[in-house]
């Protein structure tokens, strides 16, 4: 493995280290990485619209529809396509056969050397694909049911990375990195942070709607949005407390959001699967077969669909600030 190259200058550096948050763009490849990542989309999307013609629950009509028309039409119909694409299992009860997606193009995308090349200059060579990662495909909010409250497909309420992850966790060194597949732009809901402070400590959630910083929290006085640019980035720290706006435009806007750890350390989340994405020490110990990924979700799928629900969080209703 050939030497870390430095993309982010010692400015960057400095910054993301002061204000919790750094926007980089140009990190992916809209040929080699985001287009293998639609043209997989479009593959899966097109095998559950099958199946939902098949079933009498669209019109037939739809298979020649665009992605995102499809997308849409599926949703109008209440054909669910979030948990089938979503590159995780949920957070509530888990089956034999909840359904979920990890294919070649988006390993390619959690691990093209530019981005971790980031990530090293941040946490260091021993760098592991942290398992609480998302797909986030927005709808137009004018499209949502009324009782839309997922975070994946609605606005995202605030909160901090380290207060949606279990407290084994709470002094891991980590980022997040939240990587823009369409432009995410002030009006199709891109995100907005509270940049930290230098005190910044952990604040306290609450189990609302979504799992959210508690009311009084959040001086909106000093928020900032973060457009980024289709193949950028956003880098955050796990305090930096951060949202997302409402898709307030007629088309969909589409990230990921996923997270790196040092090697060696708690992730937050222990019953779902990690991987060792880079590693100086032990290079022959790095995962390069998208393959064995899948395979260590389906495994955490089978084992978890009989055991006990495990929280992915740590907070209560009744807990001080929430009641």
């Amino acid at each position: 493995m050939g030497g870390v190259v430095k993309l982010l200058s010692d400015t960057q550096k400095e910054l993301f280290e002061k204000q919790g948050y750094l926007v980089v763009e140009n990190v992916f490849d809209q040929e080699t990485i985001l287009d293998p990542v639609r043209a997989e989309y479009q593959v899966l999307l097109a095998s559950l619209v099958d199946d939902w013609i098949a079933q009498g629950r669209i019109d037939k009509k739809l298979k020649d529809a665009d992605f995102f028309a499809q997308l849409e039409a599926c949703y109008d119909a209440g054909c669910d396509w979030f948990q089938p694409m979503d590159i995780s299992l949920p957070g509530d009860q888990i089956c034999a056969d909840t359904p979920m997606h990890f294919g070649p193009a988006v390993f390619a995308l959690l691990t093209a050397p530019k981005l971790l090349d980031i990530v090293e200059t941040l946490i260091g060579p021993e760098i592991t694909s942290n398992p609480i990662q998302h797909v986030r495909l927005k709808p137009p909010a004018r499209k949502l049911y009324d009782d839309e409250v997922r975070a994946h497909i609605a606005h995202t309420d605030w909160h901090q990375d380290r207060g949606v992850a279990h407290d084994e966790a709470d002094h891991t060194d980590m980022v997040t990195i939240w990587c823009a597949i369409t432009d995410a732009t002030l009006e199709n809901g891109c995100l907005q942070v509270l940049p930290k402070k230098a005190d910044q400590g952990l604040l306290p959630h609450c189990p609302k709607s979504q799992t959210a910083i508690a009311d009084g929290f959040i001086d909106m006085d000093r928020v900032v949005p973060l457009p980024v640019k289709s193949g950028g980035i956003v880098i955050l720290d796990p305090l930096t407390a951060h949202a997302s706006l409402e898709n307030q435009t007629d088309s969909f806007r589409w990230s990921f959001d996923i997270r790196f750890n040092r090697t060696g350390q708690p992730t937050g989340r222990a019953h779902f699967p990690e991987f060792v994405a880079r590693s100086k020490a032990d290079p022959e110990g790095v995962l390069t077969d998208w393959q064995a990924w899948r395979h260590s979700w389906e495994q955490a799928r089978s084992r978890l669909s009989n055991a006990p629900h495990i929280p992915i969080h740590r907070w209560q209703s009744d807990a001080p600030f929430c009641a």
